[in-house]
């Protein structure tokens, strides 16, 4: 009787136990939902740039020969933060189209577009 009595009252306790939850949450990490795009060229020179109708101006990063060294500091500095998806990017020059293509950007990516 002991044993019936002692294995109803751990079955209780253990319900009670798991029942007591307040709700459900999650906690995430990772990449920050964002994305950026940046221009290379063989010289560093002023460009236009729209991307889904909003326009920016920014500068060209030069274009280092082998690029293995490319100047990261640079890059940052001239990068366009945006949202990741498919964007619609149109570079111009002096009033001149000199690119104008569909990105699409990863969570965290910075493309680095060759002009």
């Amino acid at each position: 009787m002991k044993k019936i009595i002692i294995a109803t009252l751990c079955l209780f306790v253990a319900t009670l136990f798991n029942s007591c939850g307040v709700g459900n949450y999650s906690v995430t990490s990772g990449i920050e939902d964002k994305a950026a795009v940046c221009f290379s060229a063989s010289s560093a020179y002023d460009i236009d740039v729209t991307i889904d109708g909003q326009q920016y101006t920014t500068s060209t990063v030069k274009d280092i020969a082998h690029k293995t060294r490319r100047n990261i500091k640079q890059t940052a500095k001239q990068s366009i933060v945006t949202t990741p998806g498919r964007h619609k990017v149109e570079v111009t020059r002096n009033g001149q189209t000199v690119y104008s293509k569909e990105v699409m950007l990863s969570t965290g990516d910075t493309k680095i577009i060759e002009l």
